[in-house]
């Protein structure tokens, strides 16, 4: 049975070798090489480019229609409703140019494609097209630069409010610490010197601005409706507190102190009422349940936008937004500095 198996392969090599020896002749026979495509070769393949043309600009649509909602919802802060309004001129301004360029591309693929004796006309400089592809880029250029320097000096200067909140956000290898200013509603100093164990933020012990400020870990509240002016400080390395829901990132860098306010406008339940958002949860809880996992539900949160060492994945904090009424009941049960430090 073996010496069959060993003769029939020898038998398929041997008329594989002769078919191979065929192709060869017949290849010869031939006027031209095959690998020099024809003029008629040339006209299919133009055709199929103009029709890839058509269904990658359809597919790239439907892309956007079927998985658009798995993006980010509506933004939760005043600013941020500014920063998806620029965003979207942004993407229309994006998809106008990926449409005409495309369109330019495979278009011109199957109008000029190879012909027999055919010659490209040569020109070493246009003047109008200089100006048309240098003026056009300049104008929508400025005009995304100019929106987004005054939405961002907006977002930057410093807070003028005095109703409002103010949050200190430390970060560290690997985890947040939340500073809330207290009754004064001023921050007190802070000495690296004096970090111990009762004091990872290093708070100045003989300042009394520092008495009646709060420190909270794991989560932080904050009131809807009411201005939150953050600063930002970083004990080790280059931390970055993104908080997505509400368009807002700032750099935490060591030995200075960055800021960022915002003003929220939709508390947490009721962005758990969202469409978007029940059906993004959908999906995430039905893959949970699969792989035996309870399931979750939406809550804001405080991420580490830089990779900042091994455990950089560990750095989430939550963010409850509530009502002004529950936001002070929730502050109120929270022990003041003074109190932790004379433990």
């Amino acid at each position: 049975m073996t010496l069959l198996y060993i003769l029939t392969i020898l038998l398929l090599c041997i008329a594989l070798a002769y078919l191979f020896k065929v192709i060869d002749l017949s290849r010869a026979l031939k006027s031209e090489k095959e690998w020099v495509p024809s003029e008629n070769d040339n006209r299919t393949m133009g055709k199929f480019f103009l029709l890839f043309m058509f269904l990658f600009i359809a597919w790239s649509f439907y892309q956007i229609y079927q998985y658009g909602y798995r993006s980010l919802p509506k933004s939760a802060s005043e600013h941020g409703d500014k920063v998806d309004e620029l965003m979207r001129y942004n993407m229309y301004i994006i998809w106008v140019v990926f449409v005409l360029t495309n369109f330019v591309l495979f278009y011109f693929a199957w109008k000029y494609y190879g012909r027999k004796n055919g010659k490209a006309e040569f020109f070493a400089h246009d003047n109008k097209l200089e100006m048309i592809w240098t003026v056009v880029p300049a104008i929508v250029l400025a005009f995304i630069i100019i929106f987004g320097l005054k939405y961002w000096n907006e977002i930057m200067e410093k807070s003028t409010d005095t109703k409002s909140v103010k949050i200190e956000l430390y970060s560290k290898q690997f985890d947040w610490t939340a500073r809330y200013a207290g009754a004064d509603n001023t921050f007190g100093l802070d000495d690296f010197t004096q970090i111990d164990g009762g004091n990872s933020m290093g708070l100045d012990t003989l300042d009394k601005n520092c008495f009646d400020d709060i420190i909270v870990k794991n989560e932080i509240h904050i009131p809807v409706g009411v201005e939150i002016d953050f600063q930002f400080r970083s004990r080790d390395v280059i931390h970055s507190a993104f908080m997505p829901h509400f368009r807002a990132q700032m750099n935490c860098v060591p030995g200075q102190v960055t800021r960022f306010k915002f003003k929220p406008t939709v508390t947490t339940a009721e962005m758990r009422k969202d469409e978007q958002v029940i059906r993004n949860l959908k999906e995430i809880n039905a893959i949970r349940e699969k792989k035996g996992e309870d399931p979750i539900e939406f809550d804001y949160t405080l991420i580490c936008n830089k990779i900042c060492g091994a455990s950089h994945f560990s750095m989430p904090m939550k963010i409850v937004v509530e009502s002004e009424k529950d936001y002070k009941e929730w502050l109120a049960k929270q022990k003041t500095f003074k109190t932790v430090a004379s433990k």
